[in-house]
């Protein structure tokens, strides 16, 4: 009897907890239909983050809705940091963006003005996940510019800075990686567990380029240079678009001799079809100190080549643009593109040689498609799309 009645007490329990349970259970199916999706955005990406934030909007038809979440980058006068997010994350969707290469953000160290560089912004990624402390749904890290992407392999005794960056992030519960252009695809097989996508932003960059230089274009008399063997995949998807022949030249390399940290270049050997009497377009990854871009426009101008024009997905300049506003002055580049994938500087923008594609409606929608689960492959392999514009336009 006992028994019995200890049995029964628990059915009324039992009954009696899941009548409890069910407004809960109802205010969650409610909340579930709320949308989750927050984009966290770091000072060094706090200039393109409302343009993103207004694409997501329009792309959605909604109005005024804010889906960004600042994450205030905290600097201690010893050198030391944290981050701070302005809101909560919590049970949403994060995409944190950072752009490693904005040399723009200073801050105060022992008295002095230091400039941050690509390792303290990866170090705010990492103190950015610690600040969300798994509270997220999931988390996906948006770097335009993949961090320490240039050291992709290992040539001796030396670090593999992102390799180590990427494992740390998927270590630390990170779903996804994305990037653009990464120097190196490959470099996704070190987080076998975690997603990872690098996206070559094609259809942007064509559309601009093929809208304001339609002409050159259209009497087939222009030609695709690979600055590099390494550049040569990105010339081919050019050329094949744009119906162009294409041409490469050749590093030859002195590996005796290093120079800021490089093998220093003994020539520039081409291979290819005829330069002379024709426009080029070279197309590169980046320009960092721009000394194998502008080599190889000389080379080309000495070869008889008419308009010069470059196409890459980021502009460092690391060494000033006084040398390239000279060959601009002198002829020999008409024009470069560039996305603003990466920092562009007030004096870059100045710039009437420059021409800078905007991604932030391409990221929009990269950050749309993700949160909806729908697959990227469209936003990737833009072929057709961009057959289709090429039709349209040329």
């Amino acid at each position: 009897m006992f028994e019995f009645l200890k049995h029964k007490k628990k059915e009324e329990e039992k009954i009696e907890q899941t009548i409890t349970l069910k407004p809960k259970k109802d205010k969650a199916e409610n909340k579930g239909k709320q949308d989750n999706l927050a984009i966290v955005v770091l000072p060094n990406f706090k200039d393109r983050a409302e343009s993103i934030n207004k694409e997501i909007n329009n792309i959605r038809g909604e109005k005024n809705k804010n889906y960004l979440v600042h994450a205030e980058s905290i600097k201690f006068s010893n050198g030391e940091g944290k981050v701070k997010l302005a809101d909560s994350v919590r049970g949403k969707d994060v995409y944190i963006i950072s752009d490693v290469s904005n040399y723009s953000i200073t801050y105060k160290m022992y008295g002095f003005e230091n400039h941050m560089s690509p390792d303290e912004h990866y170090q705010d990624i990492i103190r950015t996940i610690s600040a969300i402390a798994g509270r997220g749904n999931k988390v996906t890290v948006i770097m335009p510019l993949l961090y320490a992407s240039r050291q992709h392999r290992r040539q001796g005794r030396e670090s593999m800075d992102c390799a180590m960056a990427l494992r740390e992030l998927e270590s630390l519960g990170v779903d996804s990686v994305i990037t653009f252009d990464a120097h190196d695809p490959n470099i996704q097989n070190v987080t076998p567990y975690s997603s990872f996508d690098t996206i070559f932003p094609l259809y942007p960059v064509v559309e601009q380029f093929v809208v304001e230089n339609k002409a050159k274009i259209q009497n087939e008399n222009m030609i695709v240079i690979s600055t590099d063997n390494g550049a040569m995949t990105r010339a081919i998807t050019y050329a094949s678009m744009l119906k162009l022949d294409i041409g490469m030249f050749y590093k030859r390399r002195d590996y005796t001799n290093i120079i800021n940290g490089k093998n220093s270049i003994l020539a520039h050997e081409y291979t290819g079809p005829e330069i002379n009497g024709k426009d080029v377009l070279i197309v590169d990854d980046m320009i960092a100190s721009g000394d194998s871009l502008l080599d190889a426009i000389k080379e080309l101008k000495s070869r008889g080549a008419k308009d010069i024009i470059g196409i890459c997905t980021f502009a460092f300049f690391t060494e000033g643009l006084e040398r390239f506003d000279e060959l601009y002055n002198e002829g020999y580049i008409k024009t470069i593109y560039c996305t603003n994938a990466s920092y562009i500087s007030p004096e870059m923008e100045k710039r009437e040689w420059l021409h800078i594609v905007k991604l932030d409606k391409y990221i929009a929608h990269i950050i749309n498609t993700l949160h909806n689960n729908e697959s990227l492959n469209p936003l990737i392999n833009s072929n057709e799309k961009l057959k289709a514009l090429l039709e349209q336009l040329i």
